[in-house]
């Protein structure tokens, strides 16, 4: 029993450079998986799950942050950082679960782990459906950007009323004071002419010629014209501080306008375009389908490394792994207790001396 046991710790198996980096992707011990190469497919399958959901974050957020920033090396170097936490997070996810203990125990272990792989499928899988759906995204976001406009235009024209409002209803009532006065002075000019060619009316007295009623019609017609002289040149200054009033409203309003649209135009972040595929997936049922197989995909892919090492069985790595580990624990208990005996030993040596 010995010699067999002593040929199981000490019996290591070559593994070739491509194994090797699975089982190392994989978050297993790499010395104890030289003494199980039974266990070597299993990890290795692992170890792949593992390589591939790290590439896949990292053009997940490379993608993402070329959206947001526009520069290519940024997005690059990003995604790298960005993968590689992703891949060093699965693998401590991975690596943390251990096949001891009772089956309800482990799924305890494994259920915060679950809840973790998930939430990080979701993340990996957001920026990968914009790129899938990259040309219906657009297309939603140019009718989001019109929208947009649209609605910023009502905006802006109950602003202009607002602010211009009271500007024109002065303005108004100015122009119908001078719509009065030159009515006025019209009816003493028609006045006047059917007073000269004698045409009988209430007002003339019917007899031809340039009369004494004339006379009196031609200085009334005179004092309207001048009335409305005056009123208009008193008028002028403040009808023209009232246009320039309103004129700077519009131009105002209108610079406003057109920043606005040219913040709208570049309505294309990463954020704008989560909104936009949310509404595609609302007035779509084929795309949000589509989403949302593509994200239960990217869970199962983050989620199979903990499912994986939740239903295997336990295997020569297990037993290995609890062993070293209990031989540490015994080891640490062992010295513990030692230091803890020749402590209790000097302290009793030293009060005898003292005694």
């Amino acid at each position: 029993m010995k010699n067999a046991q002593a040929t199981i710790n000490h019996t290591n198996h070559s593994i070739n450079w491509f194994q090797k980096f699975l089982l190392v992707c994989s978050g297993g011990n790499i010395h104890i998986l030289r003494k199980t190469p039974s266990e070597w497919n299993k990890f290795a399958g692992i170890g792949g799950i593992v390589l591939f959901t790290a590439i896949f974050a990292t053009l997940s957020a490379a993608y993402a942050m070329y959206t947001i920033f526009d520069d290519i090396w940024a997005s690059i170097g990003f995604g790298i950082l960005w993968g590689l936490m992703i891949f060093n997070l699965d693998r401590y996810i991975v690596s943390s679960i251990k096949k001891t203990g009772t089956w309800w125990n482990q799924i305890l272990m494994s259920i915060p782990r679950l809840i973790l792989a998930t939430f990080l499928g979701i993340i990996i899988s957001k920026p990968l459906e914009l790129k899938i759906f990259e040309k219906e995204v657009n297309k939603q976001l140019n009718t989001i950007i019109q929208r947009n406009k649209t609605e910023l235009q009502k905006k802006m024209s109950g602003r202009i009323l607002q602010q211009s409002g009271p500007f024109d209803t002065e303005k108004k009532q100015i122009s119908d004071k001078i719509a009065q006065y030159q009515k006025s002075y019209d009816s003493a000019a028609v006045e006047l002419e059917k007073e000269i060619l004698g045409k009988q009316s209430g007002l003339t007295s019917g007899k031809v010629g340039f009369g004494t009623n004339a006379k009196r019609k031609q200085e009334l017609k005179e004092q309207r014209r001048q009335d409305l002289q005056n009123y208009q040149k008193q008028m002028a200054p403040r009808l023209e501080y009232l246009d320039k009033e309103i004129s700077k409203v519009y131009t105002n309003l209108e610079t406003e306008r057109k920043s606005t649209e040219t913040f709208e135009d570049k309505f294309n972040g990463f954020a704008a375009r989560l909104q936009a595929l949310d509404e595609l997936g609302k007035n779509s049922a084929i795309i949000a389908t589509a989403a949302a197989f593509i994200m239960g995909l990217f869970i199962c892919l983050e989620i199979s490394p903990v499912l994986v090492k939740l239903i295997s069985s336990v295997g020569p790595y297990d037993y290995l792994l609890e062993k070293t580990e209990n031989d540490f624990r015994l080891y640490s208990k062992e010295k513990t207790e030692k230091g803890n005996a020749l402590t209790d030993f000097r302290i009793d040596d030293f009060k005898d001396k003292l005694k």
